[in-house]
């Protein structure tokens, strides 16, 4: 859908620096795209791309001032670029319209209005779904459930029995929510479940990606909190209580009973023990064990997991080991000949 300059700038809020009547008609980023398209710079390192770029014009922060291209100045060209995309090139998806006849419904389910259910569906007793929210095919809704309004079910999806889904919700193809937790009694050898009684919670503007598991809680609830996005193949386990708009990427593992505060990250494949907390703001990055709690405002790396800053430097004194093992050789041999000299 071509947009001239302008009119992707109103869209943002931002300026355009340059010819104001360009016509936009694809999006692509900053390496590779070509005339016609429109991209974005955010990071520093790509500065040397905008004498380069072969694209019609380029989204920036409102430090840049000269540009070969035509600009559009933004606060935040990352989010203004996302916004673009929907804007030049919509995805146009035919969604799941009404009730397929091959859905199944239990008894005293609620469905509220302009509610889509794809085929196959699964809707177990005392359910109760909001408005326009839209379950594709192949999901299962476990008895007494609650899903709220606007929210988007992908196929294939399994929602245990007692699980609660708040609004404007979005779970990927494969995810499990409310599966058991992983609680065992051994007594001679032999593995005796414990029962997990507990509930899941996932408020508000949630995004749970592909073939996630969240477990529900041994006795109270696991809680997903408003505005965090999870990414795929992630795994929560019960009683884990994940704060606000955070963060949590692939492959990350979240042991029973930790507490994650408000807007933190953990980088992929991170790994948390148990009964720990994570405060507010903190980053736990990319394959780090976290065996410790940690306190607000904190980066941590490494196995164990320490502040970065003391984890770069233990890593950087690891990489001199060859070297330093080589001068120890070195004054080893030359202290042998000292000795010799000196009988």
């Amino acid at each position: 859908m071509a947009k001239t300059l302008q009119e992707i700038a109103d869209f943002v809020n931002g300026e355009v620096v340059g010819d104001k009547k360009v016509v936009i008609t694809g999006i692509a980023g900053i390496e590779d795209a070509r005339e016609g398209d429109i991209t974005f710079l955010a990071n520093p390192k790509y500065l040397s791309y905008i004498d380069k770029t072969a694209a019609s014009a380029i989204i920036t922060s409102r430090d840049i001032k000269d540009c070969p291209k035509s600009i559009i100045r933004t606060d935040n060209p990352s989010l203004a670029f996302a916004k673009v995309v929907s804007f030049i090139m919509p995805r146009d998806i035919a969604r799941p319209k009404g009730i397929h006849p091959t859905a199944v419904l239990g008894n005293n389910v609620f469905i509220g209005k302009d509610v889509a259910l794809g085929a196959y569906v699964v809707i177990e007793d005392n359910v109760s779904i909001g408005d326009k929210t839209v379950i594709y095919a192949g999901s299962f809704i476990g008895q007494q459930s609650k899903i709220g309004d606007s929210t988007l079910i992908h196929p294939n999806v399994c929602v245990r029995e007692n699980v609660s889904i708040g609004n404007r919700v979005v779970i990927d193809s494969g995810t499990v929510i409310g599966s058991d937790g992983f609680g065992f009694v051994t007594v001679e050898g032999i593995h005796h479940r414990i029962p997990q009684v507990g509930t899941v919670i996932i408020e508000d503007n949630v995004e749970i990606g592909a073939n996630v598991t969240i477990d529900r809680a041994r006795f109270d609830k696991t809680v997903i909190g408003c505005g965090t996005k999870i990414d795929n193949l992630v795994h929560i386990a019960h009683n884990v209580l994940i704060g606000k708009n955070c963060l949590i990427i692939a492959q990350v593992g979240i042991s029973g009973s930790t507490e994650i505060g408000n807007s933190v990250v953990l980088a992929g494949q991170a790994g948390i023990v148990g009964h720990i907390t994570i405060g507010d703001n903190s980053v736990v990055m990319a394959q780090s064990g976290v065996s410790k709690s940690i306190p607000p405002d904190t980066y941590v790396w490494g196995y164990p997991a320490k502040p970065a800053n003391v984890a770069k430097r233990v890593n950087a004194s690891v990489q001199n080991l060859p070297r330093l093992y080589n001068t120890v050789n070195t004054l080893k041999k030359k202290i042998e000949e000292l000795e010799k000299k000196a009988k």
